[in-house]
Order: C-alpha cells, then structure tokens, then sequence
C-alpha cells in the first residue's frame, strides 16, 4: 500500500491525465490489481499533484478542507474510486476493441456536467481552455480527470488506447505507426526482451549437439 510519499514512485506512461488515473492501479496485464497507489484523500490529492492536475498552493487549500469536513473528503475519495472503476472499464474495452458499457458511458457524461459546471473558460494562447482555477471544493481533484477522459473518447483517435502486454496499465499509443507494446520500454519492454532472450538460450542449450562426421 502506497503513502503519500510513495506517490511519486508511481509510473506516469499513460500519455492521457485519464489513463494515468486508471493507471494507479498496478498488477499482471490477466487478472486483479495487486497494488493501489490511491488509498485515501491525501494519496488523491498528493497523486493529483504528481500528475500536474493540480498545483501545491490548490492542494494546501483542499488538504484544510479535508481537515475541516472529513466525511465530505471521504465521500469525495469514494466517488474517485468510482470514477476510476467506471474508466477503466471504458477504455480497457477500447484497448479490446470492445463498446464500452452504457452505464459506464453514462456516468462519465454525468461526471462531465458536474466538471464543466464547476470550470471556467480561460484564454490559453490563441484559443481558451477549461480551468479550475477558482475551484477548491473536494471534487476538484477529479474534474480534470473527467475531462481528460471526455476529450480522449471524443478526440478520433480511439485505436490508440491499448493495453500494456506486461502490466495492468494502459497507454495512448502516439507512436507513428502504432506498433507500440509496451507502457514502457524501460520497464515491461525490458522485461520482455529479457524472457526472451533467456528462452532462447534455454533453447540452444538443451538442444542435443551434433555428432562430428554425422
């Protein structure tokens, strides 16, 4: 079980704010997760931080909100529980090229409502982006997770969502002819190559060697 200094350990490889959030949940690609970076509302907060969608002044403030209202921090991390469910099921039944679940679909549009209603329309360069700047209600590490995983099922790029064949993540593949496998080369591609590499001469040395002049 992670702490709130063991946050930070955590593998960021989603290439999505949405896919990393699924992502906190760690374990074999077949199977239940064996490890859950998110055990309560300081670790959501703290992880919310790590994942740039929150900044540590916004986080100082919901961390006294939380003091101040314990039942309503608690209800708040149950609904990014939920939250997290209900997006992994979308979109690892993306990455299998299955539909995802109706109910699924229809809380997120739900989640959607509440994230927008509490946002503001801000200028971002030559266009306006989606901020919650003046939001510091307990919800608010969420929203920006929900939008993410708004825009990533609207955006037309969904055979990009696969799964990791090493682990339990999931990944944007952004590669130019998405042939990625791995949430990481330097983690499940190593470990991979390595299995290989030991099988194969596990191979060449139990292979009876030919006799001379045969």
């Amino acid at each position: 079980m992670e702490t709130v200094e063991g946050v930070a350990r955590m593998r960021l490889v989603g290439g999505d704010l949405a896919l990393d959030f699924v992502n906190t949940r760690s374990g074999p690609p077949d199977g239940p997760p064996d490890d859950d970076v998110l055990t309560g509302y300081p670790e959501l907060v703290a992880w919310a931080v790590y994942a740039g969608a929150l900044t540590e002044p916004d986080a100082a403030v919901l961390h006294r909100a939380a003091q101040d209202d314990p039942s309503g921090a608690q209800a708040a991390f149950t609904r990014a529980l939920r939250t997290r469910d209900y997006l992994d099921e979308i979109f690892r039944s993306l990455s299998a090229g299955r539909r995802p679940d109706t109910h699924a679909l229809a809380l997120l549009r739900d989640d959607e409502g509440d994230a927008v209603g509490h946002a503001h329309l801000d200028e971002h360069g030559t266009t306006f982006t989606w901020t919650w700047r003046d939001d510091h209600t307990l919800g608010r590490p969420l929203r920006p997770v929900v939008h993410a995983a708004t825009e990533l099922l609207t955006g037309g790029m969904l055979g990009r969502i696969k799964a990791c064949g090493g682990c339990r993540f999931l990944f944007n593949d952004e590669s130019k002819n998405r042939s990625r496998r791995w949430c990481s080369m330097d983690d499940c591609g190593t470990t991979a190559k390595i299995r290989r590499y030991v099988a194969a001469r596990r191979t060449r040395t139990t292979q009876p060697t030919p006799r001379s002049g045969s």
